[in-house]
């Protein structure tokens, strides 16, 4: 009976070349699909806490923050509140966003420009249909945040360290 070790080794010697093309293979599978993950974990797992800042005009909000949480580039964060007219007509409600600001791990502002428009990098819209409000009627609004999974902008915020981000939001009464 011939030994297991003897056979196998027996093998090799005459498979050296099958043997060495199997391990190459192994080796480049083994070295490009490492590469693949790394760069997917780095896009798909990135996140950064936010804050928004209520100002307004005309109108109480039932909150001055929002705090948005954790942030996935390529999704959706709804906020909901209540928005009361101090108006003493009937009024529409109007949105604007200013003010964003990037900050690093440091808590300092990030400078330099994005490298897509802003408006496609984050946006915030919001539920209200432009229905006249009444004077002091309170309407029920859900913000909604949404951060571009653009790579370029992923990349931005990766290569400035980002780590979190504020924003205004101002609600003003249009009469």
């Amino acid at each position: 009976m011939k030994n297991p070790f003897n056979s196998f080794i027996e093998f090799l010697r005459h498979s050296k070349k099958t043997v060495l093309l199997i391990l190459i293979v192994a080796a480049i599978t083994i070295t490009f699909t490492t590469t693949i993950s790394m760069l997917l974990s780095r896009i798909d797992n990135y996140f950064f806490p936010s804050l928004g800042t209520i100002r307004t005009t005309g109108v109480n909000a039932s909150i001055q923050f929002i705090d948005w949480g954790t942030i996935y580039p390529g999704t959706l964060t709804n906020r909901s509140f209540y928005v009361q007219s101090r108006s003493n007509i009937e009024t529409t409600l109007n949105l604007t966003v200013a003010n964003w600001t990037f900050r690093d791990s440091e808590g300092n502002n990030v400078t330099g420009a994005l490298p897509i428009k802003p408006a496609d990098a984050m946006n915030v819209t919001w539920n209200y249909t432009g229905a006249l409000v009444s004077p002091g009627k309170k309407i029920y609004v859900t913000l909604t945040l949404w951060a571009s999974n653009d790579a370029r902008f992923i990349n931005y915020l990766i290569d400035k360290r980002v780590e979190e981000f504020s924003f205004d939001i101002h609600i003003y009464a249009k009469e």
